[in-house]
């Protein structure tokens, strides 16, 4: 993943990971790769660019879960 791919993830799910109590994790984790996705690429950075480490964007947000 790139650099400026990783910084965007970084700070979305920063902003986006819930303050309340996880009910499924993995649903969460998959729902939240799926949006972070999307807004990544609207804000100019190609799904194709994210797609590349897909496997990367679960990690980093399960990452961020502990």
């Amino acid at each position: 993943m790139s650099k400026r791919g990783s910084d965007f993830l970084y700070h979305w799910i920063s902003e986006h990971l819930p303050d309340t109590p996880i009910i499924d994790p993995v649903l969460m984790v998959i729902d939240m790769a799926t949006d972070a996705k999307r807004a990544a690429e609207s804000e100019g950075i190609p799904g194709q660019e994210m797609d590349e480490e897909i496997g990367a964007i679960y990690e980093f947000i399960m990452r961020d879960l502990r």
